[in-house]
């Protein structure tokens, strides 16, 4: 019988995916804080928001259970069908709109070869001028009388429009002032497109496909798990949209652009309402959550993978 030396059993390696008990404590050390961090700022507040939507809760006052009478509260409310109205219609206009035009300069990106680095910067620059700079910046732009728009079309001896001072216009204002911040996405798209496969292209010339086949049956579906990307990340940031409600119109005229988030700051912090408030962010997570999850359902009709050509 042959017996193992414990010499050598103790120095034998030790395999390469086990840790020591010493990195393990570093690890969770380095990872304490973010984790503390998501628990203090993001986790515990949502779990107490629960609790304060079922309260009547004023701001300096005392919480009073009431269950469930501020959700019910706001099915009688017509503001908060006005505000579900305004957001829903700005974000059917502002998001595809947006899309759609990211889509098209990345496009005309890709072809360019001189300065490309020089276009990129300029068309990116919208995204990094602050809201408030950017909302004042499309008031003057706006301005009925002496506004640049509305000059422009006098010169061209067209008709004028009245912008976010008309109830019909306010929210296709609003709109076409989002749809100026299409960086973020153009350049999402031109890192999508750069990926696409030449020979793809080719061969779909070789067999006759023009410049609309082409876009249609080969950029489109190489790019769509990206135009699925972006339309959630800018539904989701559309109908949070809170700056430009609150710095061009203030919900007018008439609670034509009353935004979801602007209501719900002012009952929290113009009202005091912190319950019904908490009440509002509620019903606005479980609306993204339900229309994140269609357009997950939907994609599997339109959205290209490598899974579903097999």
């Amino acid at each position: 019988m042959r017996f193992r030396s414990k010499t050598h059993a103790a120095t034998r390696p030790r395999p390469r995916n086990s840790l020591s008990r010493t990195e393990q404590r570093w690890g969770i050390a380095f990872a304490l804080p973010a984790i503390i961090g998501f628990i203090v700022f993001t986790a515990g507040p949502m779990i107490a928001s629960i609790f304060v939507s079922l309260t009547d809760w004023t701001i300096g006052g005392t919480p009073e259970f009431v269950g469930t009478a501020n959700y019910t509260d706001l099915v009688i409310d017509p503001r908060f069908w006005a505000a579900l109205k305004a957001t829903a219609l700005y974000a059917i206009l502002a998001v595809p709109g947006t899309v759609v035009v990211a889509f098209f300069v990345a496009s005309l990106l890709k072809q360019v070869q001189r300065a490309r680095g020089f276009f990129r910067v300029a068309f990116y620059l919208p995204v990094l001028v602050p809201p408030v700079a950017s909302a004042v910046l499309w008031m003057w732009l706006y301005e009925p009388d002496s506004g640049l728009l509305n000059s422009a079309l006098r010169a061209l001896r067209l008709p004028t429009s009245q912008w976010i001072y008309s109830e019909s216009s306010v929210i296709p204002s609003l709109a076409l002032a989002a749809v100026w911040g299409f960086g973020n996405m153009a350049i999402v798209f031109l890192a999508a497109l750069q990926g696409v496969p030449q020979q793809l292209y080719e061969a779909a010339a070789l067999d006759g496909a023009g410049v609309f086949n082409r876009l249609w049956h080969v950029t489109i579906p190489q790019v769509s798990p990206i135009i699925l990307f972006n339309l959630i990340t800018g539904l989701i940031s559309a109908v949070q949209s809170f700056d430009s409600a609150y710095v061009m119109t203030s919900g007018g005229p008439n609670d034509a652009s009353l935004f979801y988030v602007f209501y719900l700051y002012t009952k929290a912090f113009a009202d005091g309402q912190l319950g019904a408030a908490s009440a509002m962010a509620w019903v606005l997570f479980l609306i993204i959550v339900i229309v994140t999850a269609a357009l997950f359902r939907s994609s599997r009709m339109w959205v290209f993978s490598e899974e579903s050509s097999k």
